[in-house]
């Protein structure tokens, strides 16, 4: 299941996200968003987790969080609609 962080520190690594995650399953991937321009973190990322019974756990344990110095925003993930990137 993925899920979504928000309100990260624009300090926090995908190392410390990973870190806190795995208390509740096997983290399969980590992704903090980052502008292409600068590679500065956004402020949000996606973890996941493979059985969604922990990652149901993880998201109850963590949102409003204290973390790095900021309050998490963690719930399940939403699919985007795919973007129409052409350009006329």
């Amino acid at each position: 299941m993925k899920i979504y962080i928000g309100n990260l520190s624009f300090n926090t690594t995908e190392e410390r996200l990973k870190n806190i995650f795995s208390d509740f399953g096997e983290v399969e991937s980590v992704n903090i968003i980052k502008d292409k321009e600068t590679d500065k973190s956004k402020g949000f990322a996606f973890v996941e987790i493979e059985k969604t019974e922990n990652a149901l756990k993880a998201i109850e344990a963590l949102n409003g969080k204290l973390f790095d110095g900021r309050k998490l925003r963690v719930n399940q993930a939403k699919e985007m609609p795919a973007r129409n990137n052409r350009r006329y």
